[in-house]
């Protein structure tokens, strides 16, 4: 199978899950600790003048744009797509079980939080500012290329730079939102914990329901 069964995963998701739990808590209560990490962090990477224009507002809008919700969506249906028509039928059916459900996971955090958008935030970047939409999506669409894409390349070097480009991808597209005063940056930080946690559940998942899926009709010639 594409996925494998893994005894580690359990800690992973253990981790992953109580440093989330604990981020999302001092979003919630508004910690002074959480305070200081977003102004240092926010320091680093935004424009001392959000309304200013230049090459790199327009990269980090491209890249917002590239990995907002809408697209991940779009990039979720294409990768399915084409999983399918290679005879990948379940890992197609698991990509789209993927994202579908991790904007059901982030929408149901964002409404428990209530955290509010950075001040400068544009009038496009409305509702709830934790998690991170763009950056959960995309960590997902970078996750499922990594677990379902990645592995069917033949080329050993090919691999390693797909997987090298994908992580350079979420990491832009985290300090794209920050940049564009679109979240804090312990949004993108809490997105990218979620994501990878629930991430670690869909794997679970696979190695449990593939081999049964694989006994279905209609997706009986597909590889697992």
């Amino acid at each position: 199978m594409l996925i494998q069964n893994d005894a580690k995963r359990w800690q992973r998701l253990l981790v992953s899950t109580v440093l989330f739990i604990v981020i999302a808590a001092m979003v919630y209560k508004s910690t002074m600790l959480i305070g200081t990490l977003d102004s240092v962090l926010q320091t680093l990477f935004t424009n001392n003048h959000p309304n200013a224009t230049g090459g790199m507002k327009v990269v980090m809008t491209l890249i917002s744009f590239i990995g907002s919700p809408k697209m991940d969506l779009v990039w979720a249906f294409i990768i399915a797509f084409l999983l399918w028509g290679f005879k990948y039928k379940i890992p197609a059916l698991w990509t789209l079980g993927v994202i579908f459900g991790g904007d059901v996971l982030g929408a149901i955090v964002k409404h428990v939080i209530k955290r509010a958008r950075p001040a400068q935030h544009m009038a496009a970047d409305n509702g709830f500012s934790f998690p991170s939409g763009h950056v959960l999506g995309g960590f997902l669409i970078a996750g499922i290329l990594m677990l379902v894409v990645v592995p069917i390349i033949q080329s050993e070097s090919m691999r390693v730079i797909c997987q090298i480009l994908l992580v350079f991808y979420v990491a832009l597209l985290a300090i794209s939102r920050v940049y564009l005063y679109a979240h804090f940056p312990t949004d993108t930080i809490g997105a990218m914990l979620l994501a990878y946690a629930w991430l670690q559940i869909a794997e679970y998942l696979y190695v449990i329901f593939a081999p049964i899926l694989s006994r279905w009709k209609f997706v009986s010639n597909s590889y697992v």
